[in-house]
């Protein structure tokens, strides 16, 4: 798949930001992503992010880094991070940042262990669906530490379906309403993927699946949630 994400993070960050992105999703027109929100400073972050990061203790997975802000900001504060993406542009970016330990890496190909992971800005779209959920959500409990967290935020989408007579329509073609194509373009390139929007009731459940405390941290202002995970 394209490196869309990753030309365009590290274009900003080599100073030739000359667009910015556009994504779309399935459900969804397009809508325009600025490069700069994906650097932004810990005040100019939702108050989910920070309050995330705030809970955030000991040493610290950064699951899908992207920019690496998060990384920065609990670098800043004298904790020990690892950054992983997928993206090769990413990761060059957050070295270029000034973050040590960025890898290219798979989450599901991690092996050390932490006293925090955190899984920001729609952390669940890396379950990419409902039923690969629980196969993720165990790996990501084979990585903590005794007494560590998992921090992830999410969103609930059911209001995107519904019509002006309050119903709802739902893709019959999906087993969750919360699984999307998601596509992003950028100078010419685009890249299409499965994402997913995971509402608190059915992260609970799957997480109740692999022995995983749920509880909900915090709501945000559409929808969104901010949930901590612990071995139950």
């Amino acid at each position: 798949m394209n490196d869309v994400f990753g030309t365009a993070i590290l274009d900003y960050q080599e100073g030739n930001h000359t667009e910015d992105l556009v994504t779309s999703t399935s459900i969804s027109e397009e809508d325009t992503l600025p490069l700069p929100y994906l650097f932004r400073d810990f005040p100019e972050m939702p108050a989910l992010e920070q309050t995330a990061l705030k809970l955030s203790k000991g040493s610290v997975l950064d699951v899908g880094c992207g920019a690496g802000s998060h990384s920065l900001y609990l670098t800043s504060k004298g904790l020990d991070v690892k950054s992983i993406d997928i993206s090769e542009g990413a990761i060059k970016a957050c070295q270029l940042r000034g973050l040590k330990n960025a890898q290219v890496l798979d989450v599901m190909n991690e092996t050390a262990s932490f006293d925090t992971l955190i899984l920001l800005m729609n952390g669940s779209g890396i379950f990419q669906s409902l039923a690969h959920t629980p196969l993720v959500l165990s790996h990501l409990k084979t990585l903590l530490n005794p007494g560590g967290q998992i921090l992830i935020d999410s969103s609930d989408i059911k209001y995107m379906y519904q019509d002006e007579d309050g119903g709802y329509w739902m893709d019959t073609n999906k087993d969750y309403y919360g699984e999307l194509d998601y596509t992003v373009r950028y100078k010419g390139e685009e890249a299409t993927f499965s994402w997913m929007y995971l509402d608190f009731e059915h992260l609970k459940i799957a997480c109740s699946q692999v022995g995983l405390k749920c509880e909900l941290v915090k709501e945000g202002p559409h929808f969104d949630f901010l949930a901590k995970l612990m071995v139950d």
